[in-house]
Order: C-alpha cells, then sequence, then structure tokens
C-alpha cells in the first residue's frame, strides 16, 4: 500500500474513532432510565476506543488531539480496567453477597434465636 494511501486509511479510522468515542460517552452520560446497567458498557468501550485512539495518534500527529489528550497511555489502560471491571462486576464492583455464612450455631440455636 503506497504511504499516502495508507495514511489517509488510518485518518479515516482515526476520525470514525472519534466519532465513537463520542457517540459512547454521550451514552456513557446520558442514563438510560430503564436500564442503568448499561452504563459500564458504554464506559468500559469509550475507554478502550480512547486507548485505541492515542496509539494511532502516535502516527497521526497531523490529526486533532484525542479527547483525552493529558492522559499517559498507562492511565488509559488503567480506565479500561476499571470500566471493563465495573462492567463485568468483578473486583471492587462485584455485587455484595446476598447470602452470609454463619458459623457455631446449630439449627436449634438458630431457631431459638430467631423466635426471640
Amino acid at each position: 500500500m503506497h504511504v499516502h494511501a495508507a495514511h489517509s486509511a488510518y485518518a479515516g479510522v482515526y476520525h470514525d474513532l472519534l466519532r465513537v468515542s463520542s457517540t459512547l460517552d454521550a451514552l456513557r452520560n446520558a442514563g438510560t432510565g430503564d436500564d442503568p446497567g448499561v452504563e459500564p458498557y458504554a464506559g468500559a468501550a469509550m475507554w478502550g476506543v480512547r486507548f485505541a485512539l492515542a496509539m494511532l495518534h502516535r502516527d497521526l500527529p497531523c490529526q486533532p488531539p484525542p479527547p483525552h489528550g493529558d492522559r499517559t497511555t498507562e492511565k488509559l489502560l488503567s480506565l479500561c480496567a476499571d470500566w471493563r471491571d465495573a462492567a463485568l462486576e468483578i473486583g471492587e464492583f462485584a455485587p455484595e453477597p446476598v447470602l452470609r455464612l454463619v458459623t457455631g450455631e446449630t439449627g436449634a440455636e438458630a431457631a431459638s434465636t430467631q423466635e426471640a
């Protein structure tokens, strides 16, 4: 592929990613009313796209900077991981357990405690 053609192709992808990032950011910030659980997914996808923008911008300095230009790639990866955890409900975003383990009580003791 000719160098100019490759540059044009990457510039096109870069602008597509800018639009996708903007759309995902709007979805993340808008909330969804009936389905509030979608924001973490939009956030995880947005930060992934923004990381891709940061990588492409290194070869496309003639293009406008990404909307997160003050963040390092390490910070972007950290944000990707945090939002992924929120979307998948893992790590610090894991839901609290519904059941709790009670040790040291027998069935009769537990029943008398509940009756009291």
